[in-house]
């Protein structure tokens, strides 16, 4: 980690890894260990796909390791993804809205809300940094928001190479890619909006 004076939104980075471990890992995985209790497919089902879809921030923690310029990017496309996976599916919709008002169906919903809304704002947040993507990321401003993936490399990473480490996210980040573009192009065309219909 390279030695440097603070920047001033540097904290508001802090806060937002903060916040992206609530609602985007401990809530959503309280919530699948729920549904599963409960015996609630169809939060069963949406809560799969929104951690299929959100692997894509692992993802980027693992670029941010080695401090690759295609974190920004990757960051960006998971906030955006994110809220569309969980209200895309309009039969899924259809489906929880009969649910009964239940203290289950009540959290999910609440959460899905509140991670709408953190996704939001962490991509407004990252849009005028995503020319780190694409310019000089050695910069101060740009090497600010890789100091939480570097935390997470000494807490469980310290004795591998940040070069692996960054070579595993590329090798994720194809895969997701290639995962995402047959869904576009095929399974979408097929299902529309019906998330069951892929599983006929």
């Amino acid at each position: 980690m390279p030695d440097r004076s603070q920047l001033w939104f540097e904290p508001l980075i802090w806060m937002d890894f903060r916040l992206a471990v609530i609602f985007t890992v401990l809530i959503p995985l309280i919530l699948l260990v729920w549904a599963f209790a409960q015996k609630t497919a169809v939060l069963q089902t949406l809560l799969i796909i929104y951690w299929r879809v959100a692997s894509l921030l692992a993802i980027t923690v693992y670029l941010g390791i080695a401090a690759l310029p295609i974190t920004f990017v990757a960051s960006l496309v998971a906030q955006i993804l994110i809220p569309l996976s969980l209200w895309f599916w309009a039969d899924l919709n259809e489906e929880i809205g009969d649910l009964p008002d239940r203290p289950l169906k009540l959290g999910f919903l609440a959460w899905r809300w509140a991670v709408t809304l953190y996704s939001t704002l962490s991509a407004i947040a990252i849009v005028p940094f995503i020319s780190c993507a694409f310019g000089n990321a050695k910069a101060d401003s740009c090497q600010a928001w890789f100091q939480p993936s570097w935390l997470y490399y000494q807490f469980f990473h310290a004795n591998s190479k940040p070069e692996f480490l960054g070579f595993l996210g590329v090798v994720g980040l194809v895969i997701y890619a290639l995962c995402l573009g047959y869904f576009l192009i095929v399974r979408l065309g097929k299902q529309g909006r019906s998330a069951m219909a892929g599983d006929e």
